[in-house]
């Protein structure tokens, strides 16, 4: 009995990984110098900047606002035993506030706007590839790179720091909720409680390493649909790996900025 095309695959070696890896960062890299040549190029495609950060951004408000709720709900739960073990119930809100300013409200953000927006873009691209509309494009005098990856990584650098604000808040609100289902505590006390313990040094390193996760975002995702080949199974591919690069480039990243910005803003 003959088998299905997908079960009659050979696996990769572990040279032929590691050589796929390696090669995915020398065409990011490429693209990368791609995209900052062709930034400042005109024409300047602001309505379509305009049309993608709606897309990209706007539209992921319902999925980051049922995260941002449970991440402040869920943070508040799990730590309020163990502070309350140690008799320090009343540092709850400050420490969870912190947690989610500095760390947790920006990562989570991104890795969520990571798979929704980096996998639409691989998705889209993609099959613009493979339906030669790119190819169209360039022969009918358009620069599609222009149009179709700059605005798209303009959109997703500035769109992901507006978006990491909301969750924050709304995460700050989550625990509220949770605190007040366990302890009792007034609002007006836990907000006394959180303008206390956070600074304006807080929000710096957690906003402003959003932009570079925004980048990520776009430029992994652009990147593997504009270079998608093998026709819709290819768009599929492209889809799948946008996530997962640009996830674990997200964390990467993310572990250098802390170490940055604790050089930088001391805790």
């Amino acid at each position: 009995m003959k088998l299905p095309h997908h079960y009659s695959k050979r696996r990769l070696t572990t040279s032929e990984i590691i050589y796929n890896f390696f090669a995915t960062l020398t065409g990011i890299t490429v693209f990368n110098i791609q995209f900052f040549k062709d930034l400042f190029l005109p024409p300047y495609e602001i309505r379509e900047v305009k049309k993608q950060m709606n897309e990209l951004g706007i539209k992921t408000f319902p999925i980051v606002s049922i995260t941002g709720l449970l991440i402040g709900l869920v943070l508040a739960m799990q730590s309020q035993p163990v502070f309350a073990r140690f008799g320090a119930s009343d540092f709850l809100p400050g420490a969870v506030a912190i947690s989610v300013v500095r760390e947790l409200g920006p990562v989570i953000t991104a890795l969520i706007f990571a798979g929704r927006v980096s996998s639409g873009i691989g998705a889209e691209l993609g099959s613009m590839r493979v339906t030669e509309q790119i190819d169209a494009m360039e022969v009918s005098g358009i620069n599609p790179f222009n149009f179709l990856v700059v605005t798209r990584v303009v959109a997703t650098t500035f769109m992901l720091p507006l978006l990491t604000i909301y969750v924050i808040f709304i995460a700050l609100f989550g625990s509220y909720f949770a605190i007040l289902l366990t302890q009792g505590m007034s609002f007006e006390y836990y907000k006394n409680a959180v303008v206390q313990s956070i600074e304006f040094r807080d929000f710096i390193p957690g906003i402003a390493k959003t932009f570079v996760f925004g980048y990520i975002v776009g430029i992994v995702g652009s990147y593997k649909g504009y270079t998608t080949t093998g026709g819709t199974e290819g768009v599929g591919r492209a889809s799948t790996t946008s996530v997962v690069v640009a996830s674990l480039l997200i964390l990467v990243f993310d572990t250098i900025l802390v170490k940055l910005s604790l050089m930088i803003w001391p805790l």
